[in-house]
């Protein structure tokens, strides 16, 4: 469909279950864990997800797909969502002591719209609410 899409330094893709390695490793890794609302799965468990997002949707409204992605690929996927849908503007929720992750929305041009506190995995924690519209790409 629109996946894969080539772009200098990289390529767009879906997950594949030949990713189960890199995959596993990536969600073990505490220091990112602690911020997601997933937890390592068993082999079997990511075999299942892996199949699962190499097929799903992309970008329907309502629904989630994840993708393997780094900075250049994160513009890659904005320019693809706003080429194929109608979708006005993207949020990105981040807990405000994940840096990487708040310097990545910035760099890509995401703009602080907004903080909350709340509890996430029973810590308090504050997290920042970043925006980018269609008209700011």
């Amino acid at each position: 469909m629109h996946l894969p899409r080539a772009f200098p330094g990289g390529l767009l893709r879906r997950l594949r279950t030949r990713d189960l390695a890199a995959f596993q490793a990536y969600r073990s890794l505490p220091e990112l864990g602690r911020f997601q609302g997933w937890s390592p799965m068993s082999e079997t468990e990511a075999l299942s997800f892996l199949a699962e997002m190499s097929e799903a949707r992309l970008f329907a409204a309502g629904e989630w797909v994840q993708l393997g992605i780094a900075t250049a690929a994160v513009r890659q996927a904005l320019q693809l969502l706003f080429e194929i849908t109608l979708v006005k503007r993207v949020l990105g929720v981040t807990d405000r002591r994940n840096v990487r992750s708040v310097r990545l929305l910035e760099r890509v041009g995401f703009r602080h719209c907004e903080s909350r506190s709340t509890v996430f995995r029973g810590e308090p924690c504050v997290e920042d609410v970043y925006a980018l519209s269609r008209d700011d790409g």
